[in-house]
């Protein structure tokens, strides 16, 4: 589903268990998906990635000039990120901030894994997330979250560390909460939604503010807790 489109842009509101790109046995993704619904266009490019676990908003660059900028402004931390997260148990209300190294390794399989490590080891890149809104939803915590820093998997790994991981990671939540979640309330992905994006259009220089409604599955499950 499209959130916008110019004549420079294209943001989608990407469904969760769609990968951005192909590779890693993912034959094609939102990428090449969009670039074969459009054989007219010349320049088509992702300008940022989300997990294919996630889903929410993606943006997507219909010239050079407009990927090398908003790229910029993701490098230099100008954009404002909003993610919607339920996490298993109560959140405590005085932890707004989480500020804690991350180091990413790769597995006896070759899989990436992420996780917080000690602020000594020189390869762990320093990673702040913020808590913006608690809302208690039975068994679980209902978090609106901002990021100061973009690390690969921070957000799934920091809400496991402090001990309340997303609800449906498959890969640092609770699985046996993962399954009863599964078959209890018939809630199969992660509750991980990239709910809102802000940066400054790349020809223009407005403030664009874009937001992508809660899945029907995710509301349906908030609804029921």
């Amino acid at each position: 589903p499209l959130v916008y489109e110019d004549d420079h842009l294209i943001a989608v509101n990407k469904p969760a268990g769609v990968a951005v790109h192909g590779g890693s046995g993912v034959s094609f993704g939102v990428i090449e998906q969009l670039r074969r619904a459009r054989p007219q266009a010349k320049f088509l490019e992702l300008v940022h990635r989300l997990d294919k676990e996630t889903s929410g908003v993606l943006l997507l660059a219909k010239k050079r000039s407009a990927l090398t900028a908003l790229q910029d402004q993701f490098r230099a931390r100008d954009t404002g990120k909003t993610y919607l997260a339920l996490v298993a148990g109560t959140w405590p209300k005085n932890l707004k901030v989480i500020d804690q190294p991350l180091l990413k390794t790769l597995d006896a399989a070759g899989e990436r894994h992420v996780r917080v490590a000690s602020p000594a080891n020189e390869d762990a890149r320093r990673s702040i997330t913020v808590i913006r809104r608690i809302e208690p939803h039975g068994e679980f915590t209902l978090l609106e979250i901002g990021l100061k820093t973009g690390r690969t998997h921070q957000i799934r790994v920091h809400l496991a560390h402090a001990g309340h991981p997303i609800v449906g990671d498959p890969k640092y939540g609770d699985f046996a909460l993962n399954k009863r979640v599964a078959k209890e309330l018939r809630f199969g992905r992660m509750f991980l939604h990239a709910a809102g994006l802000a940066f400054d259009h790349p020809a223009t220089g407005e403030r664009i503010t874009l937001a992508a409604p809660l899945p029907a599955d995710c509301a349906t499950l908030l609804a029921s807790t």
